[in-house]
C-alpha cells in the first residue's frame, strides 16, 4: 500500500480530482503542494459546484483543510 504523500508526489503534473467541503470540486493538473498543510496548486482547473461545471481557472490554490479527498 502506498503512503498518501508518495501517491500525491507521483501525481505531480497529472490530472487530479479534488473534492472540497460544500459540494465544490476541482479537476485540474497538480502543479504543487506543501507537506504540513496539504495546500494544493492546480493549473488549468475546472470548478464544479454541485455536479455542474461553473468556471475554468488558469491556476487555483486550494486550502488543505477544506479537502475531503484527492483522486489521481
Amino acid at each position: 500500500m502506498e503512503k498518501p504523500l508518495k501517491l500525491l508526489h507521483a501525481s505531480l503534473n497529472s490530472r487530479v480530482i479534488v473534492e472540497l467541503r460544500g459540494g465544490v470540486e476541482y479537476q485540474g493538473i497538480l502543479d504543487g503542494y506543501d507537506v504540513p498543510h496539504m495546500n494544493l496548486v492546480l493549473k488549468t482547473a475546472d470548478e464544479i459546484v454541485h455536479s455542474e461545471k461553473k468556471t475554468k481557472h488558469d491556476k487555483v490554490i486550494v486550502r488543505g483543510d477544506n479537502i475531503i479527498y484527492i483522486s489521481p
